[in-house]
């Protein structure tokens, strides 16, 4: 969700992509609430010297950071590491403390809001430190994943180094599968059709003798638009062009606007997914976790909600792939990264600690807590990824997900754009407008906002 944003997010988790989840999702919209923790083990002391560390997280989450700071001031006795717990607006209040001249030392970073702070110049620059150290950049470089580490590069400047992914695939109940004679794909690469997937919510989706839905083939658990978005994709067209800095939407792309239009009709038209009155009483987590819904749409926030229930036997599989798409599927890259402030009087002491915890030795722990996908190749073939995930049978999923992810859209106006956006999709998701009608106005007003961006 952590997320995105909306996300994704948007963002992570969610806002409407995170109703309860905490993930990108709320982040990226701010509609999810926490409840800051009072404090984190030793880390929340008054050191003035102490390296701060302002993120957000579930209390289970937190507590994962927890472990990463403690391993780091193991390691490192001479840096101390105090906590900031976010609240349900990230972005306002890192300006808030910024502008107040107590801008933290590291800020957790999110793909569809770093860009505003990279801007407004809060953000230092890390190749201050990765060009001291070519070695460990190259290293840094081969091991992790291109589309992760070039989301949070603005401008010429790496603005942060990413430390989870959290895209987005497809939760299914293997129970219910089987019993339809449906298997799904285990890769990105050997992704299933539109038609394919259609096919199997049809056969999945349950009605009574009086016409009402028992169980849904398809349910979402993100924002419905971003998820539409990556339907859009998934049938060859950008959501924006470039989608870093992007010159405009591609929601005029007759491939984006089919697969988006794909993604409403699974619940306007063909009914295999509840529509929008329906989503108002029951949480898709909830339908999906009673089985009332055979597949949900979601990210690895969801994960910890699901394993360990002797009612629910699960697994994951890919997003489908329109006929203008592929061959591979493709997902959002849902990812978050740590940042350094310009204004931190702790520059270097932020850079170790940003430097464990999305280097080889961080990343180890992310990969073992079972709560977050890492973003090294190295931590995500190591025993303690498969050893959080039992059970998971796909886990090709998880560790082939950031390579095959993509940018929504990195720009400081994104808050501007997602309100035009947001109007816009919502009456295609509603039925109350085709998506082809996205070409007109909404479109416009959104390349005319960012072409004065650029």
């Amino acid at each position: 969700m952590t997320a995105p944003p909306a996300a994704p997010p948007r963002a992570p988790a969610p806002d409407a992509r995170f109703p309860q989840a905490f993930s990108r999702r709320a982040i990226l919209r701010a509609a999810a609430a926490t409840a800051p923790l009072a404090a984190l083990g030793g880390c929340a002391g008054d050191d003035d010297d102490a390296v701060t560390f302002f993120f957000q997280a579930r209390p289970e989450e937190a507590r994962a950071r927890l472990r990463i700071i403690e391993e780091f001031e193991r390691r490192r006795p001479d840096i101390r590491i105090r906590t900031i717990m976010s609240g349900p607006d990230p972005l306002q209040q890192m300006l808030t403390y910024c502008a107040g001249g107590k801008c933290p030392d590291v800020l957790m970073s999110w793909e569809l809001l770093y860009a505003g702070l990279a801007e407004r110049g809060v953000l230092v620059d890390l190749r201050e430190f990765l060009d001291r150290d070519p070695g460990y950049a190259a290293a840094l470089r081969a091991d992790g994943y291109a589309p992760l580490r070039e989301t949070f590069a603005w401008r010429g400047g790496q603005y942060a180094l990413p430390e989870q992914w959290s895209g987005v695939f497809l939760y299914y109940n293997r129970k219910l599968f089987a019993e339809a004679g449906i298997e799904p794909p285990g890769r990105w690469a050997d992704a299933w059709t539109f038609a394919e997937f259609l096919a199997a919510a049809t056969a999945l989706t349950r009605r009574d003798g009086d016409g009402r839905t028992e169980r849904w083939g398809f349910a979402d658990a993100w924002v419905p638009y971003f998820s539409a978005a990556c339907f859009g994709m998934n049938n060859g067209a950008e959501w924006f062009s470039p989608p870093v800095r992007p010159e405009r939407t591609n929601l005029g792309d007759p491939r984006f606007a089919a697969g988006l239009q794909f993604y409403a009709d699974l619940a306007v038209r063909h009914r295999v997914a509840p529509g929008v009155g329906d989503r108002q009483s029951v949480s898709a987590q909830d339908l999906f976790r009673s089985g009332r819904a055979a597949m949900l749409l979601g990210g690895h926030w969801l994960f910890s909600e699901f394993t360990g229930r002797d009612d629910l036997d699960f697994d994951v599989t890919v997003l489908p792939v329109g006929p203008h798409g592929g061959p591979g599927a493709i997902t959002d890259v849902g990812s978050t990264g740590l940042a350094i402030a310009t204004a931190s009087p702790r520059r270097e002491k932020a850079w170790e600690f940003v430097k464990f915890a999305t280097g080889p030795e961080g990343q180890a722990l992310i990969a073992e807590s079972g709560l977050f996908v890492p973003v090294l190749r190295s931590a995500m073939g190591a025993p303690g990824f498969a050893a959080a995930h039992p059970g998971i049978r796909n886990l090709e999923v998880f560790t082939g997900g950031p390579a095959a992810s993509r940018q929504l859209a990195v720009t400081p106006l994104w808050g501007k754009v997602e309100s035009l956006l947001e109007r816009g999709c919502n009456r295609v998701l509603r039925g109350a407008a085709t998506a082809d009608s996205l070409a007109g106005r909404t479109a416009a007003d959104i390349d005319e906002l960012l072409r004065a961006a650029t």
